[in-house]
C-alpha cells in the first residue's frame, strides 16, 4: 500500500508536486542579486577597448569570439529568471539605440551590489527602491548640463566621423579611424532628405582575404554570386525581377499528350522553346537588360537570354530580392511576363567582379538617388568579419542615433564621474534614509571609469582620486587616457571621446528599471518544469533575414 506523505506548510501546499517556493532576503533578494553580480563581472570584463573578448560557443556549436555584451548575452541563453531581467534591460537598450548594453548590465550589476550592503545594514528594499529612483530622475536633469558637442550638419562626414568613432573604438581599438570613415561615407551617401534613416539600408558583404585596409564602400549592392549567362557587365541597366524560375512553364495540371510520328514530337517540343522565347523576347523589348530571379535559369531559357544579350543574376534569397527592389526601384514579378516601364529597377551599372577569389555581382547606383549602400569588409578570419560587422552596425546605430538627437557628452568615464560627483553632493541634502541609496548609485557610477582602468591594467583607486580631484578644478571632460605610457587624465573633447546622449540616458533608465525590478522580488515560486523536448528560445530572426 502507497503511503500517503502530507505536503509541508505554506505555499508549497497549495502548488502541484515538485514545485519550489523561495522566499524572505536570505532565499530570494540575495539569491538574485548574486546571480546578477555574476552576470554582471561577466561582460564586466569586455567593457572599453581594452575590454577582453569571450568565447562563447552556442547550442548550435557556432562559435563566437567578441567583445559586443549585446552578442555574449545573446548567445548565452541564461536561465536564472532574474539576470533574464538585466538581459531584457539591454536587449530593450540594443533595439532603441543599438548601443550600450554592456553599460547597462554593468550599472544594473553595481546598483544591486550596492544594494546588498544597504540591505544588510537593515535598509528595506523599498527605501532602496525610492532612493535609487530619486537619484535616476537627478542624473538625467544633470546630464542635459554635462553635453560637450552638437552635431548640427549629419552630411558633413567630418562632424559625423567624431560622433561615430567612439563606438567603433570600444569594439575594434586601433581600427576606429578606417572604419569611422568608410560608416560616415556609406551613411551619409543615403541619408534621405526627409525620411527618417534607416540602418537596414546600409549592407555589408564580408570577403575573405586580403586586410582590413582593402575595404571600400559602394553606393548599390554587393552579392557573393556569380551570374548565370554569357553577359558580364551592362552599363545603364534597366532590371527585371522575378520571384519565379526563368524556364519552360510547367503545367498545372498532368495530361497525357498520344504522339504518334515523330513529326508531332518534333513540333510539340518546338512549340514549347518558341513559347519560351516569345516571353524572353517580350521581356527584352520591354528595355530590360538585366534578369534578376529568385528561382533557377533554365538552360533553354540562358540560351535565349545569352541571344538576345540579356544578363542574368540568381539571388536564391528572397531577402535579397526585397532589399534588391528597394535599391534599384523595381517590382518584383511573380510569374514571367513582360514588365511594364513603372516595374523596372535601374542602376548605373551592374558588372561582375572578383575579390581575392570571390566572384561578386554589383549593382552600382552613382549618384543621388542611391537608397542602399554596401560596406565590402575584407580580413583574414570568419570571425574577425564577424567581429567587423557588430563594430560597423554599432557605428550606423549611432548614426541612426544621431540623427534623431545630435548631442553628445564627453567619454571615457568623464560623464559618470561628474554624475557621481554631483550625485553625491545631492545626497547629503537629502533628510531621509534614501539618502543612503542615493550615496550608492553614486558609488555604482564610479564602476565604469574603474573597469576602463582595471580592463587597461592601472590602478583603479589611483585613478579614481586623480579624476575626482580634475572634476573639482572645473575640468568635467577629463577622463581616463587608455594609451599606456601617455598621462593618465585626458580632455575627451580635444581627444575626440564622445559617448552619444540618447544612449547614455536610455542605458541609465532601462539599467535603474532593471535594478529595481529585481529589488521588488521578495518571493520566487518556480512550478515544476514540464516533460518533453525543451522549446527553442530566443526565436530572433537571422542575419540574412532581418
Amino acid at each position: 500500500m502507497a503511503l500517503h506523505v502530507p505536503k509541508p506548510p505554506g505555499v508549497s501546499q497549495m502548488l502541484k508536486e515538485g514545485a519550489r517556493h523561495l522566499t524572505g532576503l536570505e532565499e530570494a533578494v540575495y539569491n538574485n542579486i548574486s546571480a546578477c553580480k555574476q552576470f554582471a563581472q561577466t561582460v564586466r570584463t569586455a567593457y572599453g577597448p581594452n575590454g577582453m573578448n569571450k568565447m562563447v560557443i552556442n547550442h548550435i556549436e557556432k562559435l563566437f569570439v567578441t567583445n559586443d555584451a549585446a552578442t555574449i548575452i545573446k548567445e548565452l541563453e541564461v536561465e536564472h529568471p532574474a539576470a533574464k531581467l538585466m538581459v531584457l534591460a539591454s536587449e530593450m537598450q540594443e533595439a532603441e539605440v543599438g548601443d550600450g548594453t554592456n553599460f547597462v548590465v554593468i550599472f544594473s550589476g553595481a546598483l544591486l551590489e550596492a544594494a546588498e550592503e544597504l540591505l544588510r545594514l537593515g535598509i528595506t528594499t523599498s527605501e532602496i527602491v525610492e532612493g535609487y529612483e530619486l537619484a535616476l530622475e537627478k542624473a538625467l536633469q544633470i546630464l542635459t548640463t554635462l553635453i560637450v558637442y552638437d552635431v548640427k550638419d549629419y552630411r558633413n562626414i567630418e562632424q559625423v566621423k567624431m560622433g561615430i568613432k567612439t563606438a567603433v573604438m570600444s569594439k575594434q581599438y586601433g581600427n576606429e579611424e578606417l572604419l569611422s570613415d568608410l560608416i560616415a561615407q556609406a551613411c551619409v551617401s543615403i541619408l534621405p532628405e526627409k525620411a527618417t534613416f534607416n540602418v537596414d539600408n546600409v549592407r555589408v558583404c564580408k570577403i575573405l582575404g586580403a586586410g582590413l585596409n582593402s575595404s571600400q564602400v559602394v553606393q548599390g549592392m554587393v552579392f557573393k554570386r556569380q551570374v548565370e549567362g554569357d553577359v558580364t557587365k551592362m552599363s545603364d541597366a534597366k532590371i527585371a525581377v522575378f520571384t519565379c524560375p526563368i524556364d519552360i512553364m510547367q503545367t498545372e495540371t498532368k495530361g497525357t499528350v498520344l504522339i504518334k510520328t515523330a513529326d508531332e514530337l518534333m513540333n510539340f517540343s518546338r512549340g514549347e522553346e518558341s513559347l519560351l522565347e516569345s516571353q524572353i523576347k517580350s521581356i527584352a523589348d520591354s528595355g530590360a537588360t538585366v534578369i534578376v530571379s529568385g528561382g533557377k535559369f533554365g538552360d533553354m531559357a540562358l540560351h535565349y537570354m545569352n541571344k538576345y544579350k540579356l544578363m542574368a543574376v540568381r539571388l536564391p534569397s528572397k531577402f535579397d530580392v526585397r532589399r534588391l527592389c528597394k535599391a534599384v526601384g523595381a517590382t518584383a514579378l511573380s510569374k514571367l511576363m513582360s514588365p511594364s516601364k513603372e516595374d523596372l529597377g535601374f542602376a548605373d551599372t551592374v558588372y561582375v567582379d572578383e575579390l581575392g577569389d570571390t566572384a561578386v555581382v554589383v549593382f552600382r547606383i552613382n549618384g543621388k538617388e542611391s537608397r542602399i549602400s554596401t560596406i565590402v569588409v575584407r580580413g583574414s578570419t570568419e570571425n574577425f568579419l564577424d567581429d567587423i560587422e557588430r563594430a560597423i552596425d554599432d557605428g550606423v546605430n549611432t548614426f541612426k542615433g544621431m540623427t534623431r538627437d545630435g548631442r553628445f557628452l564627453a567619454g571615457a568615464g568623464a560623464t559618470e564621474v561628474e554624475l557621481a560627483a554631483q550625485i553625491a553632493a545631492y545626497a547629503d541634502t537629502l533628510p531621509g534614509l534614501e539618502q543612503y541609496a542615493v550615496r550608492k548609485f553614486s558609488t555604482a557610477l564610479e564602476s565604469f571609469p574603474k573597469t576602463l582602468a582595471e580592463n587597461s591594467g592601472n590602478r583603479a583607486s589611483e585613478l579614481l582620486s586623480k579624476l575626482y580631484a580634475a572634476h573639482k578644478e572645473g575640468k568635467k571632460s577629463y577622463g581616463f587616457n587608455i594609451d599606456i605610457g601617455e598621462a593618465t587624465l585626458i580632455d575627451t573633447v580635444n581627444a575626440e571621446i564622445l559617448d552619444l546622449y540618447l544612449s547614455k540616458l536610455w542605458a541609465l533608465k532601462y539599467a535603474v528599471e532593471a535594478a529595481c525590478t529585481i529589488l521588488k522580488v521578495d518571493q520566487i515560486i518556480m512550478a515544476k518544469r514540464a516533460g518533453g523536448p525543451k522549446g527553442r528560445t530566443g526565436g530572433g530572426i537571422s542575419d540574412d533575414e532581418s
